[in-house]
């Protein structure tokens, strides 16, 4: 039987970590990946993925922000109005 084209070592998706389990918890973790690639004493394949991983730590938290501006409201003349951050 011929073997798949895949090998052991691919990385599925189910081996990623879960992106966090708040938006603190996703922020803690971006500084100490930034801290780490800003010494730059990692190798080629470590900054690859840990980059890859800030970036989507980066968009977890973005997406959370964003989420949290969507909820809030302000009471703008005895009506409750979305709030506008400009």
């Amino acid at each position: 039987m011929p073997r798949s084209p895949k090998t052991a070592s691919a990385a599925s998706p189910t081996d990623t970590p879960p992106i966090a389990a708040s938006y603190e918890a996703a922020l803690q973790e971006l500084e100490q990946l930034v801290s780490q690639l800003d010494a730059g004493q990692l190798p080629l394949d470590q900054l690859l993925t840990r980059y890859q991983r800030g970036a989507e730590l980066l968009a977890f938290c973005r997406a959370r922000l964003e989420a949290v501006e969507n909820q809030i409201k302000v009471l703008e003349g005895g009506e409750l109005k979305p709030w506008d951050a400009a």
